[in-house]
């Protein structure tokens, strides 16, 4: 297997959890606590915090922090600089970490640079948040969302490329149905 690669800048506190064949570039801070799956690609200066999960083959670029109650399916790509939050209305005199909103970013979902994500919501699988956008509402299966508040503006294949209006795809030819949790995939053909 192999091994797990953090650069000597990078800080790896006891009780963190790092999968093999993950890389740590320089300086990172994986906190007490934080779960990484194996063959995760971690940019530099990135934070993950206590009690957050991150899963395997997750590639999280530069200058994110990624908070307590952030759960990271497999394959997830982070841009550059984008956002968690994870308490909704905080104040720096009060703490309200025991108000923390859970986000979950599902299996194969892209977020796209300096995008911000509210706590509380889901990203569902394969969707893509478009660059600088701001999710405050649950984002569908293979959704493409963009803008403030980010809003649907179509969809997108698991290869990443936007759907024709038919759902398939002109560059894997993958076809999808439509369901009221997003698209799923057409296996009939």
């Amino acid at each position: 297997m192999p091994e797990i690669f953090v650069h000597q800048s990078a800080f790896v506190d006891e009780g963190a959890s790092i999968g093999s064949g993950t890389r740590i570039w320089h300086f990172c801070h994986i906190l007490s606590g934080s779960r990484i799956g194996s063959d995760c690609r971690i940019g530099q200066n990135v934070m993950i915090g206590p009690d957050a999960t991150i899963g395997s083959g997750c590639k999280i670029q530069n200058n994110v922090s990624v908070y307590k109650g952030v759960t990271l399916e497999d394959y997830v790509f982070c841009g550059p600089s984008m956002v968690f939050t994870n308490i909704y209305n905080p104040r720096a005199e009060i703490s309200k970490m025991n108000q923390v909103r859970p986000t979950l970013v599902k299996h194969g979902a892209t977020l796209g640079a300096n995008c911000t994500i509210i706590c509380g919501v889901t990203i569902g699988r394969y969707a893509l948040v478009g660059a600088g956008a701001v999710v405050t509402a649950n984002v569908a299966d293979h959704a493409l969302v963009v803008g403030n508040p980010a809003k649907p503006i179509g969809w997108v294949c698991e290869c990443g490329e936007r759907l024709a209006d038919n759902l398939k795809c002109d560059a894997c030819a993958k076809t999808f149905t439509q369901t009221e949790n997003g698209l799923i995939l057409d296996h009939s053909g």
